[in-house]
């Protein structure tokens, strides 16, 4: 018996659409398609879709701003995505090394008491003094992150007598403590900006953004970065390499 053509399986075109736009964005979040997307015709073959699908496809990914479309240029790419690497624990300044200058303007940097649920996470009463800093970070003149960080006191009153314009706290607290980073616990959801957000960050009020919550431990296992990150959703992508362990 011969090997069969595979069958195409029949789905709503709202669907066809959807997975066409999901592979496309981030083969280009991936560094793909460098010259300009293949034609509607030859995307339409590759994804054994109809050309409605893909038209409707490419139509979302010009509404979010990735790609342009024109008669003369075909479809190309208008924005790329940063990388933001998972596999290592590492600060925004070392991560964006070779895209260009990281600079912070530091919003808060004040002693305040810490709230129960911060004090649980780095080990410390409720109320106790924490180093709290918030910082808008930018790539270039485009800002990328709000920063808000609890330090523990000891260790925030040391990182504070630095300049934290152009720092990464990572390794002002490697500095102060004479110690390494070992791990960090790390939650990543989806949320919606809300108005004073979406301002500072230049983006739409409303539109979703990347909010991790990263508890770093010196490599003796103690807590002391405490960090609330809102990261534009539109401009970075956070990657990671996973491995199966049984």
């Amino acid at each position: 018996m011969g090997d069969a053509e595979p069958v195409p399986i029949r789905r709503a075109r709202a669907d066809q659409a959807r997975l066409v736009a999901d592979v496309l964005r981030h083969h280009i979040h991936d560094g793909g398609y460098p010259h300009g997307l293949p034609a509607e015709a030859e995307l339409s073959v590759e994804f054994g879709v109809s050309r409605n699908a893909v038209r409707e496809a490419l139509a979302t990914l010009k509404e979010e701003g990735l790609i342009d479309r024109g008669p003369k240029v075909g479809t190309q790419v208008a924005i790329r995505k940063y990388d933001h690497g998972l596999d290592a624990l590492v600060g925004l300044k070392e991560t964006f090394t070779g895209y260009g200058e990281v600079r912070n303007e530091v919003r808060a940097a004040m002693s305040v008491a810490a709230p129960p649920a911060v004090a649980r996470r780095l080990q410390l009463q409720p109320g106790e003094p924490v180093l709290f800093v918030e910082r808008l970070r930018f790539l270039g003149d485009l800002p990328l992150s709000l920063d808000k960080t609890y330090l523990a006191p000891d260790v925030g009153a040391e990182v504070l007598k630095h300049p934290l314009e152009t720092n990464d706290i990572f390794a002002l607290l490697e500095e102060v403590t004479g110690q390494r980073l070992g791990s960090a616990s790390l939650a990543v959801e989806a949320v919606p900006a809300d108005a004073h957000s979406a301002a500072i960050l230049q983006v739409p009020e409303g539109a979703a953004v990347l909010l991790l919550e990263r508890l770093t431990h010196l490599d003796d296992g103690r807590p002391v970065d405490l960090e609330y990150i809102r990261m534009r959703g539109d401009r970075i992508t956070l990657r990671g390499n996973l491995v199966r362990e049984l």
